[in-house]
């Protein structure tokens, strides 16, 4: 099944490649919304007939929720990321602890006390089981509230690849093994490798820190005198609400708020590697927007589960007591 997936990816990166609007052709080729057969490509077509309203629910359910918390377009966006590179797109950052079968994934220090937005997939998943039950995977709500969040935050739109089925493992031994805010360059740019994202991915899908907040334990300046380690700073301070490419300029005054942020300038080896990048982007927010769409269905790719692989949750947080 990995390998499978991986020759599907590779086959979305070859056509991406090839022209700019095959972000919107990548992998085509899959049932539109028909239940799939072992082997089936990710396709932004996948629920036009069993879920034509998918896409139209995640968002209203995302809209209504940042009216009382602004921060959960950037919260969502980090749930797919950590959801990815943890065996793959496949929702398992969403399971509760189920001892001695799953342990969960929020617990790993990378999650602990600052992924959330927990709640709010629940209430899409309420939606989408109210609208069409039984269809839409927890692992392709997370794809689909991320690309929402973006747009909504002012960012690029992409047309989501879906049709990924649910995972009923956890990997804590991956989890262990997130990219951290202090990682430095040469680790960064392992990890990135580790699941075929190249250094432009790395610098684009950085990028996602132009909103949201960070607790000031986490920043380059630690925190102030009386400051508690949980208190919140803008990931950008310039536009801390605006998804945009003002996250670069930020950079190239030195002022990232994340140790591993600015290691994508200040590093030796970043010369030759990632800050032509940054450069790039800081100058042309309409190149980063293209960049950032590209590697988020890049990173959406990583290992789905399609076909007669995993399942579909009734509930995001629990695999099904009757199995798939």
């Amino acid at each position: 099944m990995a390998a499978t997936s991986s020759r599907f990816a590779s086959l979305g990166l070859l056509l991406l490649a090839t022209a700019h609007c095959a972000v919107l052709l990548v992998l085509a080729g899959a049932a539109h919304g028909h239940p799939p057969v072992a082997g089936d490509a990710l396709s932004s077509a996948f629920y036009d007939e069993s879920c034509p309203n998918a896409y139209d629910v995640v968002r209203r359910v995302i809209q209504d929720a940042r009216v009382t918390d602004p921060r959960i377009p950037a919260s969502l966006i980090r749930l797919h990321f950590h959801d990815c590179f943890v065996q793959g797109c496949d929702g398992s950052l969403l399971l509760d602890d189920d001892l001695p079968a799953i342990q969960s994934e929020k617990n790993v220090p990378a999650n602990d006390n600052s992924a959330r937005g927990f709640p709010v997939v629940d209430d899409i998943k309420s939606a989408l089981e109210h609208a069409c039950p039984g269809i839409v995977s927890c692992a392709d709500i997370l794809a689909l509230a991320a690309e929402i969040s973006v747009e909504l935050a002012g960012g690029p739109r992409w047309r989501v690849q879906l049709g990924r089925r649910d995972g009923t493992t956890t990997n804590i031994e991956s989890a262990n093994n997130l990219p951290n805010f202090f990682d430095p360059l040469e680790t960064l740019q392992e990890k990135f490798r580790n699941v075929n994202l190249d250094d432009t991915d790395l610098v684009a899908l950085q990028g996602a820190h132009t909103f949201g907040k960070v607790q000031c334990q986490f920043t380059q300046q630690n925190c102030t005198y009386g400051q508690v380690a949980g208190a919140l700073e803008n990931l950008d301070q310039v536009t801390p609400k605006r998804f945009d490419n003002k996250y670069y300029g930020n950079l190239l005054q030195g002022r990232a708020q994340l140790p591993s942020d600015q290691v994508m300038l200040s590093d030796p080896a970043a010369a030759a590697t990632t800050a032509p990048i940054v450069h790039r982007f800081a100058g042309n927010q309409k190149d980063f927007f293209k960049n950032f769409a590209v590697s988020m269905i890049k990173m959406g790719n990583i290992s789905p589960l399609t076909g007669s692989a995993g399942g579909i949750r009734q509930n995001c947080r629990r695999v099904n007591s009757k199995g798939y």
